[in-house]
């Protein structure tokens, strides 16, 4: 009985030893590694990020622009949003924190743009009886506002590793909604069309996000 509690005793203690050098391995896996791992799992996240975008641009597309293969202004353009034209060889010469600081930014300017336009979707089903599908847009809005707010969570992660007195912002700078006046000045087409443009121009930008993660990561590779 003695040498059955000892045999037990033994396996424990193997146990934790063993669990004891797979930790001991995890921590003291090489930097570039872990920072490869985490450039990969923004990757991940921008694409399906994007892949929701997509799907929430055909619903508003059908739901507030009646599916029009060619509507008029479709290829408006808003001044402030973030850039997607790119000069290659400066592309080339960014530092990985210009990179990752930009990329903040701009995806801080998404979520403020989408913020402004979720709360105008919100107010138009307040003031009108709207079908039941309809209702649904804020809420899918609001979801790619989550998954934003979870890729500018890993970014300012790997921006403290690189230089520890960044801070991310508190709080964010969020666009004021146009005052009454101002909006029913404003054809209600031309709404629509501005939400179409933002979540267009999202979808085109996680596509050049995705692809300065797989730069940062194959940089990353050693």
């Amino acid at each position: 009985m003695i040498i059955f509690r000892f045999d037990i005793m033994t396996v424990w203690w193997q146990a934790l030893i063993l669990l004891s050098c797979v930790l001991n391995c995890v921590d003291s896996a090489p930097a570039p590694v872990l920072q490869r791992t985490k450039y990969k799992n923004s990757f991940r996240l921008t694409r399906s990020t994007r892949t929701h975008v997509q799907e929430v641009l055909r619903k508003y597309e059908e739901q507030q622009l009646g599916n029009m293969e060619n509507f008029v202004g479709r290829s408006r353009q808003l001044k402030d949003l973030p850039s997607l034209s790119t000069d290659f060889s400066g592309w080339l010469q960014l530092t990985d924190w210009d990179r990752l600081h930009g990329a903040f930014w701009d995806m801080q300017a998404f979520w403020d743009k989408l913020e402004w336009k979720r709360k105008q979707l919100e107010e138009e089903k307040e003031q009108m009886v709207v079908q039941a599908t309809q209702t649904t847009l804020p809420q899918s809005i609001k979801y790619i506002q989550l998954d934003l707010r979870d890729l500018m969570n890993q970014v300012s992660s790997q921006l403290r590793r690189m230089k520890s007195s960044w801070k991310k912002p508190v709080s964010a700078t969020v666009l004021q909604t146009p005052s009454n006046s101002a909006s029913s000045s404003k054809k209600l087409w031309d709404s629509r069309v501005e939400g179409y443009i933002i979540l267009r121009h999202l979808d085109l930008y996680l596509t050049k996000l995705a692809r300065d993660f797989l730069l940062l990561a194959s940089k990353t590779h050693s």
